[in-house]
């Protein structure tokens, strides 16, 4: 079926029982794939989320850094959790496999690009055809997040917790952006444009995440963060 009639097909009327069929089977497996999320992910303990593109190659220095991280996360006793896919998700969960650490995998299913890399925990894979039941899972059970070079998904995960935050919805969490040279013009137009031009934030929400250029720095705000608090789920 072609792009145009899967678009037709979308605007064809439908009678009041098939949206009630279709709706109701819906329903049901959204239910199954939150449940499956919280039963296996509220036993995996203290984690942080390592995000950036599926489409980096591990001859690129951004593949070594996600590494590095998720070793020097494991040897501070956390697991990590990534997307579940190729490129830094690779790299994250690399990382922490052959530190001896926990990794997670929250895969999604899509057409093109994402499968499950090798380095999962075999028993921490999980498969969801809901973007937005990943993003629960991510925020409910992250304690941190580290966002390396990525695109549209990653500014979608990581902006997505900002705002949550901002709002009061879920409780403070450390956000990490790693790498100034990619980061560095999109948080300069936050705060020029966004802030002080348009004062479409506060002062105090650039004090949201924090923006570094090495492993080390990354981890070490995450430890400080955490350094007075007990660890739970967000909410």
């Amino acid at each position: 079926m072609t792009g145009e009639e899967k678009i037709r097909q979308a605007f064809e009327n439908k009678n009041w029982q098939e949206i009630k069929v279709t709706d109701s089977w819906q329903i049901f497996k959204i239910m199954a794939e939150f449940v499956d999320g919280f039963e296996k992910l509220a036993k995996i303990g203290p984690c942080v989320s390592i995000f950036g593109s599926a489409r980096t190659h591990n001859d690129n220095p951004y593949y070594k850094l996600a590494e590095d991280t998720a070793r020097l996360l494991t040897e501070r006793g956390y697991g990590v959790i990534s997307g579940g896919g190729p490129g830094i998700m690779e790299a994250a969960n690399k990382g922490a496999y052959e530190a001896g650490g926990k990794s997670v995998g929250l895969n999604i299913e899509l057409p093109f690009e994402q499968f499950h890399n090798k380095y999962i925990d075999r028993d921490k894979i999980l498969e969801f055809d809901y973007f937005f039941i990943r993003k629960v899972m991510f925020m409910k059970y992250s304690q941190g997040f580290i966002i390396l070079p990525g695109g549209f998904g990653t500014m979608d995960e990581s902006f997505e917790a900002i705002t949550l935050i901002q709002t009061g919805k879920i409780a403070r969490f450390p956000i990490v952006f790693v790498g100034r040279e990619y980061w560095g013009g999109l948080f300069k137009w936050v705060e020029e444009r966004m802030l002080h031009d348009e004062h479409n934030i506060s002062p105090d929400d650039l004090n949201l995440y924090r923006v570094v250029d090495t492993a080390e720095e990354a981890v070490e705000h995450i430890f400080r963060f955490y350094d007075k608090y007990v660890l739970k789920p967000n909410f």
